[in-house]
C-alpha cells in the first residue's frame, strides 16, 4: 500500500504486510544505492504487528518507480549470489567426487 501525496509524487511511504527486517533492509540498501534518492528508510511499526513501513524520497523522480527498479536491482542481486553460489556447490562435489545426491561425505 502506498501512503504519498498527490502533489508531490517524489516523497511517499510504502506498507508491505507480512514482512519484517530481511526485506526492508535489502530494499533500504538497494535504494540507497541509487543516485535519484535523497531518503530511504524504513521502521516496523510494533513488533507484533507484521508490517514495515518504507518511506523513499527522491530528487524528483516518482517514488513509486524508484522504489520499483530497486526492487528489480535487489531480485538480480538475489539472482547472481544464487547462481554463483550453485557454481560453487557444483564445482565442490566435481572437486570431491561427489554426485549430485551424494549428502554425506
Amino acid at each position: 500500500m502506498e501512503h504519498g501525496s498527490f502533489e508531490d509524487p517524489s516523497k511517499a511511504t510504502f506498507s508491505f504486510t507480512d514482512e519484517d527486517h530481511t526485506l526492508a533492509n535489502a530494499v533500504r540498501f538497494t535504494l540507497n544505492q541509487d543516485p535519484r534518492v535523497t531518503f530511504c528508510g524504513y521502521s516496523i511499526p510494533h513488533p507484533s504487528d507484521a508490517r514495515v513501513n518504507i518511506r523513499v524520497q527522491t530528487t524528483g523522480d516518482p517514488a513509486r518507480e524508484v522504489l520499483n527498479d530497486s526492487c528489480q536491482d535487489l531480485m538480480l542481486i538475489c539472482q547472481h549470489v544464487r547462481g554463483t553460489f550453485d557454481q560453487a556447490i557444483s564445482k565442490f562435489k566435481t572437486e570431491k567426487g561427489l554426485s549430485p545426491m551424494d549428502l554425506k561425505k
